[in-house]
């Protein structure tokens, strides 16, 4: 998992991991969600990644975009 450089300040997300159709989010209390094509939609996917990789955004894009949209939470 990549540490989330939350440029930002004040984001929920801790850690990612992108996968080719898949991210992996780690929120700060620990817990982990899988987001993927088939629950999400490969756009909103794609923008995810984006973000991640920014390190600005994610957690918000989340909470307005993406909401319970995950394949599962793993932890």
């Amino acid at each position: 998992m990549e540490r989330y450089k939350n440029l930002g300040g004040s984001s929920g997300v801790a850690a990612y991991e992108v996968g080719d159709d898949s991210i992996k989010v780690q929120f700060d209390d620990g817990s982990l969600y899988l987001y993927n094509y088939q629950s999400a939609g490969s756009n909103d996917i794609e923008q995810m990644k984006r973000l991640a990789i920014a390190g600005r955004g994610l957690n918000s894009f989340i909470s307005r975009v993406v909401k319970k949209r995950y394949a599962s939470k793993l932890r």
